[in-house]
């Protein structure tokens, strides 16, 4: 299975210009499973991007790369 904690944190490290300011938090419960990305406020506008287009595209991958895990993903961004 994929670490999913890990793969958020390299696609947000590779957009943001404070790379050392990105914290991800894992929450997993029996049937879901909720990652919360927290990045510098001056990074918030890159991860969330123009219409929120780049967090819709993140929240993508993630379920994607989750898909073998049979439980719900969810993606939060603070």
């Amino acid at each position: 299975m994929v670490d999913l904690k890990e793969t958020l944190r390299n696609i947000a490290v590779a957009i943001v210009d404070n790379p050392d300011e990105v914290v991800v938090v894992c929450n997993e419960t029996e049937n879901s499973i909720t990652l919360t990305l927290s990045v510098a406020p001056d990074d918030m506008g890159m991860v969330i991007g123009k219409g929120g287009r780049i967090a819709k595209a993140i929240r993508m991958v993630i379920k994607a790369a989750a898909a073998g895990c049979n439980k719900k993903v969810t993606v939060d961004i603070r």
